[in-house]
């Protein structure tokens, strides 16, 4: 099909209407990314966009990433325009209001067709190379016949500035991911100003340099363009496009400056964009003859679904196929019900890294999704399995990621990975360098992603590595990201217990922070007979010992925390105190429980005692403001661990006396 400037010129200003209308109408928002990716953007989706507008969640659908958030009016009425259900005109015209899902950036859980949550520049990016990777290893397992698409990206330059581009660009050009192109809306313009004022490097050498092929066109040229597009496609590297652009393309005083990057162009700027676009729709209506155009372009891939469909139906891979789309979550518990019962009858003492480790035998063996991978800490984080191959250019059907040290770009990815479906990712890192990646740990709760991150060296039980590799805050300030599960199990059971509730949480991402230390299996009675539906980490909190004299103290501990209270309790306990013990993996599951449960488990009559080797703040919530917090709220100290475990206070030699002069007063 030859290009047809006077078809799709209409189409693009189309864009370009309604996002000065919406931003205007707002009050709030950046019309002009959207108008200047207008003509790309158009080409892209009528020309080489694989897609159904009435079905957003056909599995072999090109993904399209709006890296650039900001830019969120060229999603909305790229969707509205090619005849997704929604956003409705009307929604459109509440653009950034309450209620609208046509928010200010593009929210995944609000609107069928955004893809991921894009808005922390170079995210998106960096998530799209996640999708790639799921791309290619479901094609790997099933075939051309059933997997067989594109992951699609508009970035701007904020995208490519991010530290995290580089992280992304380089694990992609290594990977080889061909079915990955990246538009670069190449305006030259940030909010302060041009980019020269800030950078001056050659960014088409920098992705060359990575394994990229690179391709440049006119992006207000809709031939120049589609070649370009063609191009990126034929080649088997990542390709980025680098589309030549004007920021705000037909607002005439105001085009190719900052003025049209963060702010309205208000009344007079955009009546003279009308005259210059030949645009005399009034607000929010887009004439008859352009809507169908636009109509056109997303009921076209109808007859590719349907085509997939019956590919589908006649595939002997099929009940595997669908298997692989549903997820893990059904088998977690089959895969682990065999292995919790040996550890009832066989106790092991080992760290909890090395717990993880064990779980994710069966697991890895059992539940094809899971697709493992450490940035660079294999060893340390204990992630890879006799069952998880490495993933690489020349076998995509591996479920084991070297990461390379790019903790943020990891997470990143796994996000995209989760949201593209198909797979589940865990990976590793230590717990200190959660930081790095903290961002995209908070786009997965924010998503609703099942990631799973294996954190190990939770604690300056890490020892000599010293204060720089100790986490202090982390797992509480974890803990404080909503929708997002931390975990910190005490021994072997809870550990394989924990994986369980990752591996079934659909919805919500989850933590595992690990010990490097050894540590006593204190669970065995009972759990011989384990079938999932008696998962005490399910409750968040569970009493792990009564108190054998009349109870007057409960100690609260996490992880490696939690033998320690052992052998306080069993001070307490030789002087008549009876003592419980509470273990607390989790205390998002143990704040789901109702006020009983938790009332029972941490009863108004006794002393409540924290003890976690970490900051004690957040504890107060469980131990009252006449409970006693047990921690670390300092830096800690290179030393071995049991040498610091004494300097911090965390024996039972420093910790008995201070509950017993607490109970004194």
């Amino acid at each position: 099909m030859t290009i047809d400037p006077a078809r799709l010129q209409p189409m693009a200003n189309a864009i370009r209407a309604l996002s000065m209308d919406a931003v205007q109408a707002a009050n709030s928002g950046h019309p002009g990314m959207p108008m200047g990716m207008a003509d790309a953007a158009t080409v892209l989706f009528d020309r080489h966009m694989k897609f159904d507008a009435g079905r957003p969640d056909w599995a072999d659908r090109d993904r399209f990433v709006l890296s650039a958030g900001h830019g969120s009016m060229l999603i909305y009425s790229l969707l509205n325009l090619s005849g997704y259900a929604r956003p409705t005109m009307d929604e459109i015209a509440n653009f950034r209001q309450l209620g609208s899902p046509c928010a200010g950036h593009p929210e995944n859980f609000l609107l069928d067709g955004v893809e991921c949550t894009t808005g922390p520049l170079g995210q998106g990016l960096a998530m799209a190379v996640g999708m790639a990777m799921a791309e290619r290893h479901l094609n790997a397992k099933f075939g051309d016949d059933l997997v067989d698409h594109r992951t699609w990206v508009i970035a701007g330059d904020g995208c490519l500035m991010e530290g995290i581009n580089h992280e992304a660009i380089g694990l992609a050009g290594h990977l080889k991911l061909g079915q990955m192109n990246v538009l670069w809306d190449d305006n030259a313009i940030t909010i302060d100003g041009g980019t020269d004022m800030s950078t001056s490097e050659d960014i088409c050498a920098r992705y060359e340099a990575t394994g990229w092929h690179v391709v440049k066109c006119d992006g207000h040229d809709f031939a120049s363009i589609d070649a370009a597009l063609e191009a990126a496609k034929a080649d088997p590297r990542p390709s980025l496009v680098a589309c030549t652009t004007v920021i705000g393309k037909g607002a005439p005083n105001k085009q190719g400056t900052s003025a049209t990057h963060g702010a309205p162009l208000g009344p007079d700027e955009i009546s003279a964009a009308r005259d210059v676009l030949g645009w005399e729709a009034a607000p929010f209506n887009v004439p008859a003859e352009i809507e169908a155009n636009w109509r056109s372009v997303g009921a076209k891939g109808a007859e590719d679904s349907a085509a997939w469909d019956a590919r589908l139906a006649a595939s002997a891979q099929k009940q595997a196929f669908e298997a692989q789309m549903a997820g893990p979550a059904a088998g977690a518990v089959a895969a682990l019900q065999g292995y919790i019962r040996a550890l009832a009858a066989e106790p092991k003492k080992v760290a909890t890294r090395k717990a993880s480790e064990m779980a994710l035998g069966p697991l890895t063996e059992q539940l094809p999704q899971l697709i493992g991978g450490s940035a660079d800490l294999t060893g340390s984080n204990n992630t890879k399995t006799p069952s998880t191959a490495p993933f690489t250019p020349e076998d995509y059907a591996g479920r084991y990621v070297y990461y390379g040290i790019r903790e943020f770009g990891m997470a990143a990815a796994m996000n995209g990975m989760a949201l593209h479906g198909g797979v589940t990712p865990y990976g590793g890192t230590f717990l200190i360098f959660s930081d790095y990646c903290r961002n995209a740990i908070r786009l997965s709760a924010l998503q609703q992603t099942q990631v799973i991150y294996v954190m190990t060296h939770d604690s300056i039980g890490l020892g000599e590595d010293g204060p720089t590799h100790q986490p202090i805050e982390q797992v509480m300030s974890l803990r404080l990201i909503p929708n997002l599960m931390t975990f910190r199990p005490c021994d072997t059971i809870e550990t394989a217990e924990c994986w369980a509730l990752a591996v079934k949480s659909t919805q919500t991402p989850s933590v595992l922070a690990l010990t490097r230390q050894g540590l006593p299996q204190l669970r065995g009675e009972g759990d011989e007979t384990w079938t999932g539906a008696d998962n005490r980490c399910a409750k968040g909190g569970y009493r792990l010992q009564s108190a054998k004299a009349a109870r007057k103290v409960v100690l609260v501990a996490s992880g490696s925390e939690v033998a320690l209270a052992t052998d306080c309790a069993a001070q307490l306990e030789a002087q008549g105190i009876g003592t419980d013990i509470v273990s607390m993996p989790c205390t998002e599951l143990f704040d789901a429980q109702d006020a009983a449960y938790k009332a029972d488990v941490l009863p108004s009559d006794a002393l409540i005692v924290s003890i976690e080797a970490g900051v004690t703040q957040g504890w107060e919530r469980y131990t009252g403001l006449s409970g006693l917090n047990i921690g670390i709220d300092r830096f800690g100290a290179s030393a071995p661990a049991g040498q610091l475990f004494e300097k911090f206070g965390l024996t039972p030699e420093a910790i008995v006396p201070q509950i017993l002069k607490k109970l004194s007063k």
